[in-house]
């Protein structure tokens, strides 16, 4: 990983190529991100660039997130997270912003998944449903726990009922259409996770198709 930025969904749209071909495109307001921590080797055992984004106000902060900022002479930012870059070329108060990709380029955009609560195995596995007949009292539900006295037990990997969603998923090789240098947007082909205002981290793909 050589470039990366965090950003916040801003929704879905379609564009329209030269030949008047139609894209889907996710619309991401990326940046501008300030890099708040250089982490190192020697002081953290790991290297790795922490970036900010988003503003907030410092009244909103606890003492301890409130002194990282201090220390550094950063201005607040809502959310941090940490990039491993191959090669740190940063430090602490650097601006990042869109032009760092470039109409065309792949992504992997890493999100969190919309929560979908409870569900059962037909909505969460996508298995069909028993019959439906009056007389079969199984429809929605799971199928066979598997065989009796031996082993006697529920096998591991079994499709089950249970949390859906809410889950932290990557999505690789997505296609930049555009990038707006103006407004700090990027037109990113395709559908990336998580609901409208949800916090992404884009960086470039590292499974490129080109």
């Amino acid at each position: 990983m050589k470039k990366a930025i965090l950003g916040r969904k801003i929704g879905m749209t379609q564009i329209f190529d030269a030949q008047g071909r139609a894209i889907p495109v996710t619309v991401v307001e990326a940046g501008p991100c300030t890099v708040v921590q250089i982490k190192t080797k020697d002081a953290d055992g790991y290297e790795a660039v922490q970036l900010g984004f988003g503003e907030v106000k410092e009244k909103k902060l606890i003492r301890p997130i409130k002194g990282h900022f201090t220390k550094v002479n950063v201005t607040p930012k809502k959310h941090l997270r940490e990039f491993r870059l191959d090669e740190i070329s940063y430090n602490v108060g650097d601006e990042i912003k869109v032009d760092i990709f470039t109409d065309g380029e792949t992504v992997d955009v890493t999100g969190t998944t919309k929560g979908k609560g409870f569900q059962g195995v037909i909505k969460r596995h996508g298995q069909s449903r028993g019959p439906m007949g009056h007389g079969s009292m199984y429809h929605r539900r799971p199928g066979s726990m598997g065989s009796t006295s031996t082993p006697g037990r529920v096998y591991k990997g079994k499709n089950l009922p249970g949390h859906m969603g809410n889950e932290t998923v990557t999505v690789q090789n997505l296609e930049i259409v555009k990038v707006d240098l103006d407004k700090n947007v990027l037109l990113i082909k395709g559908s990336v996770p998580g609901n409208k205002g949800a916090i992404l981290k884009i960086r470039d793909s590292v499974k490129s198709a080109k």
